[in-house]
């Protein structure tokens, strides 16, 4: 009875948070197996450096790779250093341009680092695909390709869309789900993560493991984490991403923005098993009572806790209350020095594109118009003003600060 019992627990965990398991039936064998034995389960997580930073969508699937290893089981964190030269076309509507290796190369050496913060690295199997897809040959490679016809390749919806589109499509981005495929065969992995937008890629891992003669892997696929903007899934190129390197107080104010519908699901995937002390006010917010500020300043400290530690949640929370809420400059903000010129004076659009507090003349004059810059705590609402010489205090949106001297 022991044994069913954990057999039970184990599947509840893994099923805790996900949206799909395919090939539950054959993972309960492999899986009561394992307990009988006193062995683990191999669970592969593949995630692509194609950008140099890990942001919190990718830390849903993280934490279910943690999850895994801490039933016992061997957490393989497979970094796709060779996928990411071909580009993942999953969800897009373009070729996706392809990375060179050293861009690659400079991403990938940041993704361990940032992934321990999830996942104990240290009793995990970190891998790189490059280690075998490097070493195939013409023959390997066109024995993989092989095994699937172009007709099944257009099942899956991002391609069949882009053709049914007349867009194009590269013959490279159909080597992407081969690659992705044969990884699983190179290290033999019994279960597969991912988010429900890599789904045609992983079950393409099971028939290919058939194919070389091995028991096809079981399949757990997680929701996918909306951005900050409430709409799209969270990505970098979307620019609704927060990363977990970025500062603190970043992170936590960020977090702040969201909606609170957002804020609930986004408590429900980035809990990883864990804030249950927090589960019961959750459930009073689902049905329209409750304190949703509080809960979400509870979500912005757990979260920037998670990735930066106690002391860099408290200063986040308190730099929040004082910048933020009651609209205080940081102390600690440096005074920038700044030439007039001849005319003695400097415009307001080019100067705060100069002082970093925005990217263009064009945004920092839709800024004015909403009202969002402020000099002295006072608003402007003319984006032709000029500031002669003298020290000002700036501010513009809620986070960003700067103290200048126009000498």
């Amino acid at each position: 009875m022991g044994a069913e019992r954990e057999l039970e627990r184990q599947i509840a965990v893994m099923r805790e948070a996900s949206v799909d398991c395919y090939g539950e039936a054959e993972l309960r064998e492999r899986l009561a197996v394992c307990i009988a034995e006193g062995k683990g389960l191999r669970v592969k997580l593949g995630m692509d450096p194609s950008a140099p930073d890990l942001h919190l969508g990718h830390t849903v699937v993280l934490g279910k790779l943690r999850q895994f290893q801490d039933l016992g089981h061997t957490a393989i964190l497979l970094v796709g250093d060779f996928t990411a030269r071909i580009g993942d076309p999953s969800g897009r509507r373009k070729t996706r341009p392809a990375l060179t290796p050293e861009e690659v190369r400079r991403n990938a050496s940041t993704y361990v680092e940032q992934a321990a913060r999830v996942i104990d690295t240290s009793r995990a199997e970190v891998r790189f695909n490059s280690e075998w897809m490097e070493r195939m040959t013409p023959d390997d490679i066109v024995r993989l390709c092989s095994r699937y016809t172009v007709a099944r390749l257009l099942e899956r919806d991002d391609f069949a869309k882009r053709y049914a589109a007349g867009e194009p499509i590269s013959v490279h981005e159909f080597l992407y789900p081969f690659v992705q495929a044969y990884d699983s065969v190179a290290l033999r992995a019994d279960v597969e993560l991912g988010g429900t937008d890599q789904t045609f890629n992983l079950l393409m891992g099971r028939e290919i493991q058939r194919d070389y003669g091995q028991p096809p892997q079981a399949v757990v696929t997680v929701p996918l984490l909306v951005g900050t903007d409430g709409r799209e899934k969270m990505s970098k190129s979307l620019g609704n991403a927060i990363g977990i390197s970025e500062a603190p107080e970043e992170i936590y104010g960020r977090v702040m923005s969201i909606s609170d519908a957002l804020m609930l699901a986004w408590y429900d995937l980035l809990s990883a098993g864990e804030w249950a002390d927090l589960r019961g006010e959750r459930e009073r917010l689902g049905r329209g009572a409750g304190d949703p500020l509080r809960f979400k300043q509870e979500l912005a400290r757990r979260i920037v806790l998670r990735f930066h530690g106690a002391e860099a949640a408290r200063g986040a929370e308190e730099h929040f209350q004082r910048v933020v809420r009651s609209r205080e400059a940081p102390s600690d903000l440096p005074e920038r020095r700044i030439e007039a010129g001849a005319s003695g004076e400097r415009g307001l659009l080019e100067l705060l594109v100069e002082l970093g507090l925005v990217a263009s003349n064009g945004e920092a004059r839709r800024l004015v118009a909403q009202r969002a810059v402020a000099i002295d705590d006072g608003v402007v609402q003319d984006p032709a003003l000029r500031l002669g010489r003298g020290a000002y205090r700036i501010r513009v949106g809620k986070r960003r600060f700067a103290r200048v001297e126009i000498a």
